[in-house]
């Protein structure tokens, strides 16, 4: 049987118009606002008049460490979602947009794949509803405006040196990481060294992502610190003047998204963090509005659940007064087998030993997620050359654990793939005993909290931090920052900070070599081991093999 590409498949869907969509959900056409035929934002005010509704149940999509076999987290999410519907529920989901970043990088896009996908495909992976490109333009409009302040005369004292606001754009550009702007004689400015980070990691991001609405989103911008004068003091965006011109050009960019699965269900499509150097979930205003929508919504985060999950509980659940009812962690046979010591290119062949043996990473996630106090259901994320002895040796791991593993076989059938996953889900909130919890109170001196996730969640030995990075967290601490959340920038492919050390690794620490305080977000970024802000493109980009063909359709994208 010839193979079937996920942009062919998306571009053969039978899409329904976006307002047949908004209509499942009770959204009328005056309360869209259409981006074409396939795609659009829904108002403000139909967002408000939902307040009074109750929620439905929400249910997390997390994975184990990403490998290179693949897990197929947000595929699982879009075939949950599917299978909901297909027995009989009122079910919506709620993704993250895709980065330009990986697209063009090495990772693809992000809106699942085979018969588990969010269309449009092409549309989603690319440039969409202009929303990166309006966060893009708010934050670099932030970074002119403080050059500029400087430039006639500095009013507010701003210390050159201590200028921590970056610029941004969304794209894998390593040649940014390290600058030196205003070059070129007086009419340049003065002279400093600066740098740029990938959109995705911009403080702006993480604010619309976190914002209940647009007066709370220009509160958040507003308090943003880009720079310190000489004795240490911060200056804050709305000491710039500004928090009103970046909420302007993100007035559109904050309403949520609406499209359309392969099935046709609704799908929310808003904000766009990475979970290795964010906070790696989707806008809090999109899962909030689908909560009072739909009976039950399904919805992921970044990476593996010690990235993705352990910010949607201890950062967005936190910030947003949220608790999901229902946690399930996909694994596949193949990253087990990778977790387990076994190549890539062995992957084909049997091998039940490894698989048993990379179960260990499976497990401590598993165990991690229970620490938060929510039931967990593990998805088996189906491949073709995966045997019967290699899905039975994940399965017995998991019962072993006292939790079930059901096969799911979305990719290839779609929802025909997921029923079983979305009934034992429904069984399982329909039984109760979720009680969630985050990890760490607020209270909690902001060095703990780091070292907390550190022993809890990578189960390291606890985090190595210097002296000046502990004094930077104490004074942000007697400044009145110290009851924030932590967000984690380390990598995805391991618990440890060295990507290599698969599995279930022990007896190591967790360096943290910079620490940055995002106010506006309300998160303490602590940046471990050699994890970058803005990526590297790989050897061989993506990009060289994205191009139109002679019909003047997009080939390569996946």
């Amino acid at each position: 049987m010839a193979f079937t590409s996920d942009i062919e498949i998306a571009r053969a869907a039978k899409k329904r118009p976006i307002g047949e969509i908004g209509a499942k959900l009770g959204i009328g056409a005056d309360d869209l606002v259409p981006y074409g035929h396939d795609k659009a934002k829904i108002g403000q005010p139909f967002i408000d008049s939902l307040a009074d509704r109750p929620n439905g149940k929400l249910i997390l999509v997390t994975a184990v460490n990403p490998t290179p076999a693949g897990e197929g987290k947000t595929t699982t999410t879009v075939g949950l979602g599917d299978g909901l519907s297909a027995i009989g529920k009122k079910a919506a989901i709620c993704i993250r947009e895709a980065s330009l970043g990986p697209c063009f990088g090495m990772k693809g896009g992000a809106a699942g794949g085979g018969y588990a996908q969010v269309v449009p495909m092409e549309d989603m992976n690319l440039h969409f509803t202009g929303d990166f490109h309006a966060i893009t333009s708010a934050h670099n409009l932030l970074s002119a405006m403080i050059d500029n302040h400087i430039y006639w005369g500095n009013e507010l004292g701003i210390d050159t040196r201590r200028v921590t606001w970056r610029r941004v754009m969304d794209m894998n550009d390593r040649a940014l990481r390290q600058i030196t702007t205003s070059l070129g004689g007086v009419a340049n400015g003065f002279p400093r060294e600066a740098g740029f980070d990938i959109t995705v990691a911009s403080e702006v991001m993480a604010c619309l992502c976190l914002a209940s609405s647009l007066a709370d989103l220009q509160d958040r911008l507003g308090a943003i610190i880009v720079a310190y004068t000489r004795d240490r003091t911060p200056v804050y965006a709305r000491d710039i003047k500004a928090d009103g011109a970046m909420t302007v050009l993100l007035k559109d960019a904050m309403q949520p998204n609406l499209v359309q699965t392969l099935e046709n269900n609704p799908a929310f499509v808003h904000g766009g963090p990475f979970a290795n150097i964010a906070h790696g979930c989707n806008s809090v205003i999109a899962t909030t509005t689908a909560l009072k929508l739909a009976d039950y919504v399904v919805t992921e985060a970044g990476f593996g659940a010690d990235l993705g999950a352990e910010k949607f509980m201890n950062i967005k659940c936190r910030k947003a007064g949220l608790a999901p009812d229902c946690v399930v962690l996909v694994a596949t046979v193949r990253a087990m087998k990778m977790n387990g010591g076994v190549k890539k290119a062995d992957l084909g062949a049997e091998n039940v030993d490894a698989v048993q043996a990379g179960c260990a990473n499976l497990g401590r996630h598993l165990e991690n997620l229970r620490g938060f106090g929510v039931p967990v259901v593990v998805a088996i994320n189906h491949f073709a050359g995966d045997t019967e002895a290699e899905i039975a040796a994940v399965q017995d791991f998991i019962a072993g654990q006292g939790a079930e593993a059901i096969l799911c076989k979305h990719w290839a059938n779609g929802s025909d793939g997921t029923r079983d996953l979305a009934a034992k889900v429904v069984a399982t909130i329909e039984a109760g005993g979720a009680d969630f919890a985050p990890l760490y109170p607020d209270e909690m001196g902001l060095a703990d909290k780091i070292d907390t996730i550190c022993r809890r969640i990578y189960r390291a030995d606890g985090a190595q931090m210097d002296s000046k990075i502990r004094a930077q967290l104490k004074q942000w601490e007697d400044q009145g920052h110290g009851h924030l959340p932590v967000c984690m920038a380390k990598t995805q492919y391991s618990f440890s900070t060295d990507p290599e050390a698969r599995g279930a690794p022990t007896g190591f620490t967790i360096p943290v070599r910079e620490v940055r305080l995002s106010a506006g977000a309300g998160f303490v970024v602590a940046i471990c081991g050699e994890i970058m802000t803005m990526p590297g493109l790989p050897r061989v980009p993506s990009a060289e093999a994205i191009g139109l063909n002679d019909a003047g359709d997009i080939e390569g994208l996946f």
